[in-house]
């Protein structure tokens, strides 16, 4: 039987950034709630306004600065899958990841990590030569850099290859598959839309290292960090939530701090 993950910490994340200044919706607000922050790099949504606004929002509340770079896709959201040549996608990572550095540079802040977005996460996360592409971008523009990818995914085993800093991710209102795949979007079972319910897997996968898929099984999980969208209506409140019952149970809430070879999320026991 897999034994329980007695946390000590665990990082919470929001993906931001992906609307227009005039209409930030809850991304000033969430920047208080999580210790990592994704910023859209323009491709999918956002601007360079955009990721500057949410830059010194992220600095005021000390949250890391993540890129969160995806495939050429504003008119689908990032959430079209695109067949594209290595190169392209290396370079297009590269790319968004400098627009992002160098804002935040100007900021007197650096990026912690990178987190794909939508559909080139989704296939990283299964497709072991795409996810060895996106890492080496990653890594030559500055193997310092953590990837955040799909809890026990081909992203992670590429990081881990690569000598990159690996942080395991899991979706706090996403449905999950036998293998510990996300369950796809716009099908039964692909959102989690009962807050209930929503914590309780949140709170089961950090502290039992194991989440309930819609066959009912209980696949393992690794939750070094969880994901919080930023775009439902109760978003706030169940970040509230999260962050109440962690404290509750004596777990700190903290952004990772990794080298390639160590976490300092333990687990321990």
């Amino acid at each position: 039987m897999p034994r329980k993950d007695k946390r000590q910490q665990v990082d919470l994340n929001a993906d931001l950034g992906e609307q227009s200044v005039g209409s930030a919706g809850n991304d000033h607000a969430l920047l208080a709630l999580v210790s990592s922050a994704n910023i859209a790099c323009g491709w999918h949504a956002g601007s360079a306004l955009m990721m500057q606004q949410c830059v010194q929002w992220a600095v005021v509340q000390g949250v890391a600065i993540g890129a969160h770079p995806s495939f050429p896709d504003r008119d689908n959201f990032g959430r079209t899958e695109m067949q594209l040549p290595a190169n392209e996608i290396y370079s297009g990572v590269q790319y968004q990841i400098g627009a992002l550095a160098a804002i935040a540079g100007a900021h007197g802040a650096q990026l912690a990590h990178v987190k794909p977005h939508g559909a080139l996460y989704n296939m990283a996360a299964r497709d072991a030569a795409l996810a060895d592409t996106i890492v080496a971008a990653i890594r030559d523009v500055d193997p310092s850099l953590a990837l955040f990818g799909l809890a026990g995914s081909e992203l992670i085993a590429a990081a881990h290859r690569a000598g990159l800093a690996a942080v395991e991710e899991v979706f706090a209102d996403r449905g999950y598959m036998a293998d510990g795949s996300l369950v796809k979007r716009g099908t039964a079972g692909a959102l989690i839309e009962d807050e209930e319910q929503a914590l309780a897997q949140t709170m089961h996968m950090i502290r039992e290292g194991k989440v309930h898929a819609i066959d009912g099984s209980w696949p393992a999980v690794r939750a070094d960090t969880v994901c919080l969208h930023g775009d439902g209506a109760h978003a706030l409140e169940f970040a509230r939530r999260i962050r109440a019952e962690l404290r509750q149970q004596g777990i700190a809430i903290r952004a990772p701090q990794m080298s390639s070879s160590d976490a300092l999320f333990p687990l321990l026991g």
